[in-house]
């Protein structure tokens, strides 16, 4: 459960964003403030995870706590819901690493993909102990983290994600030369039909392709190649 705070000087506004996280599993509203003070004040009250931060409150503006927020409580995550649109804001909530900035008015539909991303990375970082490049790419970029849960979801009976990666990244090894399906296969520790069916699945999705390559006696082979890169 994700605890979130709301620092938006309208109650009624305030009360909008409530009720559509009210609407999103994982989060609970643990406080709302109206200005910048009591915003400082329960922060340091109440446990955070998350704080949905406008700009424009009656004593000083939500950019200039971005500093105060990183320095005292620097485990708090931070999006900023705001009608400024001005270069300063955005530069400084890039600066302090806000996760995410929604320009008022927002949809539900805008919202609610804000908390589940943020859900989702953190989920994403709780259940990986250590980080590869691919890892790293997927966080920071999240059209490929989207990507690849897609094709997670999409792919066909027979195909594992974690040995499709495996066929790929063998046939970019060996991207000049190519690999026969019964190559593949001894690589893999899988049968040849076996690594034929990943090798045709590649091709159904052009990232591979197929030549037959005529020896000097017996039957052409099929042979493997990586395209796409």
């Amino acid at each position: 459960m994700i605890n979130v705070a709301i620092a938006e000087d309208d109650f009624r506004v305030a009360g909008i964003h409530e009720q559509f996280l009210e609407n999103i599993e994982g989060v609970r509203v643990v406080n709302k403030a109206l200005n910048a003070a009591q915003t400082m004040d329960q922060l340091a009250l109440e446990e955070t995870d998350l704080i949905l931060l406008d700009n424009f409150m009656p004593d000083e503006c939500g950019a200039s706590l971005l500093p105060l927020i990183r320095d005292r409580f620097p485990e708090v995550d931070i999006i900023m819901i705001t009608a400024a649109t001005e270069k300063a804001v955005v530069e400084a909530a890039l600066k302090y690493g806000v996760v995410d900035y929604l320009i008022k008015p927002v949809t539900f539909e805008r919202f609610q993909h804000a908390i589940k991303t943020y859900l989702e990375r953190k989920a994403f970082i709780k259940e990986n102990e250590s980080y590869d490049q691919k890892v790293i790419d997927q966080f920071f970029h999240r059209k490929g983290l989207m990507e690849t849960e897609k094709q997670k979801d999409s792919l066909p009976k027979g195909i594992d994600q974690l040995t499709l990666e495996k066929v790929e990244g063998l046939l970019d090894s060996h991207c000049h030369n190519g690999w026969t399906a019964e190559q593949m296969g001894e690589l893999m520790g899988a049968s040849r039909t076996t690594a034929r069916r990943y090798l045709e699945y590649l091709i159904s999705l052009d990232k591979a392709k197929a030549e037959l390559e005529y020896g000097l006696v017996g039957r052409p082979e099929r042979k493997y190649y990586r395209i796409g890169k």
